[in-house]
């Protein structure tokens, strides 16, 4: 992976980095809890000369009832304060539960959304907005199952949580579209109800079925239906400062290199073709009525 980052750095507008694959974390109350990989930390220090550095997160666990691990969130704000990132993502989930002995699902697991999550959640995003210079963005969970009588959709709940909290969302495509096929939605409408002025970066990635369900593998192309929601989300999504295309490393045996590469190309593309557009439209807006 190091060695692809190096040479593909002159193809990619940033490189999002989950922080978590770049320290040893020897657990709360260690006298050094944080080990920095010399690795990865030198990688991130050639990275960050050239390209902006963001963050995505996987050990917060933001939503976990009992635990909210402010030593965590503070070395993920400190890295990325050190990065200089514009910003920094976890998911809307939790991993870990238990105070005593702690329990680590190893998979994000969701949430229900009601009120009390909601109010749970909102000190807890204003830690990071209150600390971090950027902008602190949780992303919209896969799940394989449903809590029953919910007080919200996923896409109400988000509205308000940014409303109330003054975060943004990583909207990730590839997730919205898994839950729409194994829970047969349309991922259409929850765009529509979604407020997309919120979203400040997007997931994109490849998936496969397994045992009945579509699968967030990260493996592989993206799929067709997930191409036509980021068509359909572009040009509503003001806000939007980043597409990112998320692949395991298993994905080099399936497409190689040039592979990859034309899948950040062709979101490239997307993104490009309507910066074009929106520019006519802008352009169109202020000819004066006279000379249309």
């Amino acid at each position: 992976m190091t060695r692809f980052v190096e040479r593909s750095l002159d193809r990619l507008d940033y490189l999002a980095f989950i922080p978590d694959r770049g320290w040893i974390d020897h657990g709360s109350g260690s006298p050094q809890r944080f080990q920095t990989l010399p690795q990865a930390e030198a990688l991130l220090e050639q990275v960050v000369r050239e390209r902006p550095v963001v963050l995505h997160g996987i050990g917060l666990s933001i939503c976990s009832a009992e635990i909210f691990d402010q030593e965590y969130a503070s070395n993920l704000i400190a890295c990325g304060q050190r990065l200089n990132s514009p910003w920094i993502s976890d998911h809307l989930s939790f991993t870990r539960i238990g105070t005593g002995h702690e329990v680590n699902a190893a998979i994000p697991l969701p949430v229900p959304y009601d009120q009390e999550v909601l109010d749970l959640l909102i000190p807890r995003v204003r830690f990071f907005t209150d600390a971090f210079e950027g902008s602190f963005l949780l992303e919209n969970n896969v799940y394989y199952f449903r809590y029953p009588d919910q007080e919200f959709s996923e896409e109400e709940f988000l509205n308000q949580l940014c409303h109330r909290s003054g975060c943004g969302v990583l909207l990730d495509l590839h997730n919205l579209y898994t839950n729409a096929l194994n829970h047969r939605f349309d991922a259409a409408e929850y765009l529509t109800n979604l407020d997309l002025s919120n979203v400040i970066e997007i997931h994109i990635a490849g998936g496969v079925p397994m045992m009945g369900f579509h699968t967030d593998s990260h493996t592989g192309p993206v799929l067709d239906g997930v191409w036509n929601l980021l068509e359909q989300t572009i040009p509503l999504a003001g806000n939007l400062r980043g597409v990112t295309f998320e692949f395991h490393e298993s994905s080099f045996g399936m497409m190689g290199e040039s592979g990859i590469h034309e899948q950040i190309d062709r979101a490239r593309a997307i993104v490009n073709r309507r910066a074009v557009v929106a520019e006519a439209e802008h352009v169109a807006a202020n000819v004066p009525a006279g000379r249309r």
